[in-house]
């Protein structure tokens, strides 16, 4: 039997052919019978374009069934999908290219002259898919489906390709916030593992609709959400993307809805959001970035419903949960998933007590193989035993319940002291009149780095530098002190809502040496 991943999606098209798979507006309905033949039907145009297994497919495309089909058809036909955020330029996308030169890649017919030239230069064939289903993509989907009404359907010339656990299925590049981005290399058996994990973990079935507004260029979108509704039977509501009067409208009878913490704030920012609009959701749930503890409670309080905050990476999907059944803590993400282990370690990959900051790293079927072309790096961050070294720096209590502090990177070392910006921020954060905050560390000639403190609040606050520094004196040692806190409307934010500190850190680097 194959290990290909598309066989654990297709199960539901052959259990319930005749069930919705997908709900688009403005678009009508495909069921699983329809999505499953559909899937073939690329597989065919993958085939006659010369894309063979191994090959890599780069999508730069905007949402839509006929992008996720493309997903399904790679998968099928052992191509390894390569998906890109829509908002890079044909410049970035140089890098890209030039770094997994793929045989074919697909973009949104708006953007097909910009790419034409970089497609030309590393000799990959170009073609357009449109989020309306425009594009020359569907002229070639069109001409076989044409064939298909005559004897000998083409689409059932093209069988699933056999392949291995360890076979690619996808290369996701990091978000890019600092530095070059890294192309994360995800098999068949990494997809597998952490799909069937999640959609047991959270209780997934065949009555479930889950009501989706993420992007699909990142695995929270594409992979944590669309598979477990795939392989649960479930039927998906597919939102172009995350607009508030859109999921207003579309939340009553869906089950579950996942979202990053800013799709939560805009909602409680809604006078039309209530109780009424979430009595079917049985699942909220948030990623991507830490959500705040005020956040958190303001929706438990304002809906009666606690959201499912989880923590994960594009090197291992999801790694930690709180539970489905249990308390859910604000500021944790709960505890390793079914077959992940997780420890705290020091810089030598030494396990240190519970309770104490360190690494968070992990080991298992979850976990990407390395980086694309990058040997060196991948080597880098695994452990000789095999354990995947995060980046993240996290604390783990006793029962194993494990809250994030803050990126390793993010670390201010400030007059010898280790400070975690995560600790400082959480109580800015419950400050009257705060939004939100982000801590940074920047040159300091006495220090080597300071702690300086960039907070988003609210308008009508009239919050003070001198105020929060004042508050804070009472809540944090003074060595974590910020020495400086400067007001700003809103900070800066890559596509999946994380803060981009590198950016802050750019700007206020010579806050102790030019008076700014």
């Amino acid at each position: 039997m194959t290990d290909n991943f598309y066989r654990d999606i297709d199960a539901s098209a052959q259990r319930l052919p005749q069930k919705l798979c997908w709900v688009v507006p403005n678009r009508g309905t495909w069921s699983f019978a329809r999505v499953s033949e559909l899937a073939a039907r690329f597989s065919v145009v993958l085939q006659r374009l010369g894309v063979e297994p191994g090959d890599r497919v780069l999508a730069q495309i905007d949402k839509s069934p006929e992008g996720l089909l493309l997903y399904f058809a790679c998968l099928r036909s052992g191509a390894v999908f390569v998906p890109l955020n829509t908002a890079y330029t044909a410049r970035e996308l140089e890098h890209f290219v030039s770094d997994c030169e793929p045989q074919l890649i697909v973009a949104d017919p708006a953007k097909a002259e910009t790419l034409r030239g970089v497609a030309s230069a590393c000799g990959a064939r170009l073609r357009t898919l449109g989020a309306d289903g425009n594009g020359d993509w569907m002229a070639a989907v069109a001409a076989v489906s044409a064939e298909a009404d005559t004897p000998g359907d083409a689409s059932k010339r093209v069988a699933m390709v056999p392949r291995q656990v360890d076979d690619l299925a996808a290369i996701v590049y990091t978000s890019g916030t600092t530095g070059r981005s890294k192309g994360a290399m995800l098999t068949h058996g990494n997809l597998r593992a952490n799909a069937r994990a999640l959609t047991q973990l959270w209780a997934f079935c065949e009555s479930d609709v889950l009501l989706h507004a993420l992007p699909v260029y990142h695995i929270h979108g594409l992979f944590v959400a669309l598979h477990c509704a795939l392989l649960a039977g479930a039927t998906t509501r597919l939102l172009p993307k995350f607009d508030v009067e859109s999921v207003l409208a579309a939340l009553p009878g869906a089950t579950v809805f996942m979202g990053v913490p800013t799709y939560y704030t805009r909602l409680l920012g809604s006078p039309r959001f209530d109780r009424t609009l979430v009595e079917s959701i049985r699942l909220f749930v948030c990623g991507s970035a830490p959500l705040l503890p005020s956040t958190f409670a303001q929706f438990e309080q304002h809906t009666g419903r606690s959201i499912l905050e989880r923590y994960g990476m594009s090197e291992a999907g999801i790694i930690t949960s709180n539970p489905y059944d249990g308390e859910r803590l604000a500021g944790t993400v709960g505890f390793a998933l079914p077959g992940v282990s997780i420890r705290i370690a020091d810089a030598r990959g030494q396990e240190l007590p519970r309770g104490q900051a360190g690494v968070l790293e992990v080991k298992g079927a979850n976990v990407f193989c390395g980086y694309w072309r990058s040997p060196g790096k991948t080597a880098d961050e695994f452990r000789s035993d095999g354990y995947f070294i995060t980046g993240d720096v996290a604390t783990m209590a006793d029962n194993g319940r494990v809250s994030i502090v803050g990126r390793a990177k993010d670390l201010v070392i400030s007059g010898g002291f280790n400070i975690y910006p995560r600790e400082i921020e959480l109580e800015i954060d419950l400050l009257p009149g705060v939004v939100e905050s982000a801590v940074i560390g920047v040159p300091h000639a006495d220090f080597g780095e300071a702690v300086v403190a960039v907070v988003a609040a609210t308008p009508a606050a009239s919050v003070t530098e001198l105020q929060i520094l004042s508050a804070l004196q009472a809540r944090l040692a003074k060595f974590k002190l910020p020495k400086r806190v400067f007001l700003v409307d809103d900070l800066p934010r890559n596509a999946l809502g994380k803060v981009q500190k590198a950016l802050l850190r750019e700007k206020y680097a010579s806050i102790f040496t030019s008076g700014l």
